[in-house]
């Protein structure tokens, strides 16, 4: 009988049988666990986290470290550099190794890394050690790869995005936290507090994750690296979906990254408490778009990209009308927040589906596109900022989102 290569191994269901209460007999049929699935995401969610801490502390940053505020984005653009690194680097290695072991190495890693930030001394070292915590980062899209290579085909898409919601929520409390934390603590202790945390949930993932080994034949590192060239030549979706993925995260970290700077100024000269709680607002979205994986499962992921799409540009109207009312940047942000999650979970749920044994390489491929589009938004929209105000930085986010959905509907014509 042919095997689908999309089920679970049978040594590595017994092993969340086990932990789960499940009887390993009947764990090879049985979806991966809700329990299981939860600890993806909390663990995702603090991970993604700490690239996100900055966005609502780059003010004082920039003052302590005497960093210029027309440049300071490079803080958050040194982060997705360092994350498209670790997406070309360590990424693929899930389909080369124990996924058990390599998340344990990156999470210990990055508590190195964050402690680095915690004590950087001068703008240079900060760019550096930012720099390092993005490339361990990555770990989050190995948790991603892993809960979809433990999910029953059929599940597939609703398990990746229960694990991406707890990204992106992990992404938008960032915000809430570092903003509470650093008017009470300052800037240093945010990052103090997530390496003790990050220390205390590997331990939880080292008592309770199943052992994966390998996903691939042995192949040589160079050779595994070099594949991802050839996933991306050969597979469409992917193509498509990367490209998106560039555009929808540039078109959101556009309003996050110089979010700070009117928001701290007069009229409104809010506290980065007050600041950081626009996360929340963006929660509601996230939570709003959770059942995206699941629609597109149901053969509906093109509907949804381009509803998710239309929405996000459309969100640039109340955001555009901050200096009218706060409330219009709240709607904004619930807005855009649901499009990116939509069209994220969307995005991967269609290119797991491409090659299952090459899940962690897909992953690589696909955000290292996020990274650019990460990093190209943060740079330049601190930029529009200095010289155009909020008005610019709202056209550019206009634009980029005009540009996301065109390109997905040239891409469905063409198709």
């Amino acid at each position: 009988m042919r095997s689908d290569p999309g089920a679970v191994p049978a040594d590595v269901a017994n092993a969340c049988a086990h932990l789960d209460g499940v009887a390993p007999s009947r764990a090879a049929d049985a979806p991966l666990s809700r329990a299981l699935t939860l600890l993806f995401a909390a663990a995702g969610g603090l991970a993604v986290a700490n690239a996100y801490f900055a966005h609502p502390l780059l003010d004082v940053m920039a003052d302590d470290l005497g960093l210029p505020r027309a440049t300071v984005g490079l803080v958050v653009a040194a982060t997705q550099v360092g994350y498209g690194l670790g997406l070309i680097l360590l990424v693929p290695a899930g389909d080369l190794v124990d996924r058990r072991k390599l998340v344990i190495a990156q999470s210990l890693l990055s508590v190195l890394a964050l402690l680095s930030v915690g004590f950087a001394p001068t703008g240079a070292a900060l760019l550096a050690a930012m720099a390092a915590m993005g490339f361990f980062a990555v770990i989050t899209q190995a948790f991603v790869a892993y809960a979809a290579s433990l999910a029953r085909p059929d599940q597939r898409g609703a398990v990746v995005g229960t694990v991406t919601s707890g990204i992106v929520i992990g992404i938008l409390l960032a915000r809430t936290v570092a903003g509470a934390l650093a008017d009470v603590s300052g800037w240093r202790a945010v990052y103090f507090l997530s390496a003790a945390l990050t220390l205390a949930i590997t331990a939880i993932l080292a008592r309770v994750l199943p052992a994966q080994p390998k996903q691939s034949e042995r192949v040589p590192y160079p050779q595994l690296i070099g594949s991802l060239v050839t996933l991306f030549r050969e597979e469409s979706v992917l193509r498509v979906r990367a490209i998106l993925a560039m555009l929808i995260f540039a078109d959101v970290t556009t309003l996050l990254t110089p979010l700070v700077l009117p928001l701290s100024a007069p009229p409104y000269s809010l506290s980065h408490t007050m600041i950081g709680l626009f996360g929340l607002a963006g929660v509601a979205g996230a939570l709003g778009a959770a059942r995206a994986g699941h629609w597109a499962d149901r053969g509906f992921g093109q509907r949804v990209t381009g509803i998710a799409l239309a929405l996000m540009l459309a969100a640039w109207l109340p955001i555009a009308l901050l200096p009218h009312s706060i409330l219009w940047l709240i709607l904004g942000v619930v807005v855009l927040d649901f499009g990116l999650q939509a069209v994220h979970v969307t995005n991967q749920g269609l290119i797991y589906r491409v090659r299952p044994e090459a899940q962690s390489r897909l992953t690589a491929a696909y955000m290292v596109f996020y990274s650019i589009g990460s990093a190209l938004g943060s740079s330049s929209s601190t930029v529009v900022y200095a010289h155009a105000g909020w008005s610019g930085v709202c056209v550019l986010g206009a634009a980029i989102a005009a540009a996301a959905l065109l390109f997905w509907a040239l891409t469905l014509r063409h198709r």
